[in-house]
């Protein structure tokens, strides 16, 4: 059991700088990918529909052998987590928790920023947890839709990227805010002209890096830990586009390999 693959899943490809977190800390374990990239986005679907495909999504991943599930989505891991957890008798994780965590363990005066897609601000599912631990925090919450086609875009550090971060995040600036939570996969490829916006004064929570620390974590709990070889990445898209092979190299900071496409009815 512990030499099958981990899969992951989102809604697109921004979840491949997950991806990109869970090789870089776990080199023994091989991976599944599965970027829903037909029916993107989920953030303007309803809940019932994210559910669907979240658990149709599991299921092909189950066809490819994997041992445990990393949900690389906010808007299924907000909608969906619950129910995949109890339809499905593997381990599964999502991205909210381990940056919820990580922002209440980084404040130091409990003022906490969530930027993120329209969805995942609208389902409060970060606010919410950070509320239920720490119900005197104060969050402060920013949709910021434009993130994620300039990072598609490849304009990570531009003129015009650092207007609209400008633009998005100035009203934050004066909050005394001393974590932001990136609420998107994509967004870690802004980080450093977020930070420079921002000061030194805030940290940055990056969901990729805090979902690959509990990943291990939950490995060792189930002992399921692969001791290698490892390494190795699939990835498999359900449409795919002539610039996919540029951005995910872009996301995975190394040469994707070939896709494998599939047909999700």
């Amino acid at each position: 059991m512990s030499q099958k693959p981990i899969g992951v899943f989102d809604s697109g490809i921004g979840g491949l700088t997950v991806l990109k977190e869970l090789l870089a800390r776990l080199p023994n374990e091989n991976f599944v990918y599965f970027g829903d990239t037909a029916r993107v986005p989920y953030g303007n679907k309803s809940s019932d529909t994210v559910r669907r495909f979240s658990s149709e999504n599991v299921k092909l991943l189950l066809e490819r052998g994997v041992k445990m599930v990393v949900v690389a989505c906010n808007t299924a891991t907000a909608d969906a987590l619950p129910q995949l957890q109890s339809e499905f008798k593997l381990p599964i994780i999502g991205v909210i928790q381990p940056g919820v965590r990580a922002a209440l363990a980084a404040s130091h005066n409990g003022r906490i920023g969530v930027i993120g897609t329209s969805g995942t601000i609208r389902s409060m599912a970060y606010q919410n947890g950070i509320l239920a631990v720490k119900p005197d925090a104060r969050v402060v919450s920013k949709a910021c839709p434009l993130f994620v086609p300039l990072v598609e875009e490849g304009w990570t550090d531009t003129q015009v990227t650092r207007l609209v971060v400008e633009e998005y995040l100035k009203p934050l600036a004066g909050l005394d805010i001393d974590t932001l939570v990136l609420g998107c996969t994509h967004y870690p490829l802004l980080k450093s002209v977020i930070g420079a916006l921002l000061g030194s004064g805030v940290t940055l929570v990056d969901s990729a890096i805090e979902i690959s620390r509990e990943t291990a974590a939950l490995l060792d709990q189930h002992k399921l830990a692969s001791k290698g070889p490892g390494g190795h990445f699939d990835i498999i898209l359900s449409d795919t586009s002539p610039t996919f092979a540029e951005i995910a190299s872009r996301f995975l900071g190394r040469r994707a390999p070939e896709i494998e496409l599939v047909s999700m009815r």
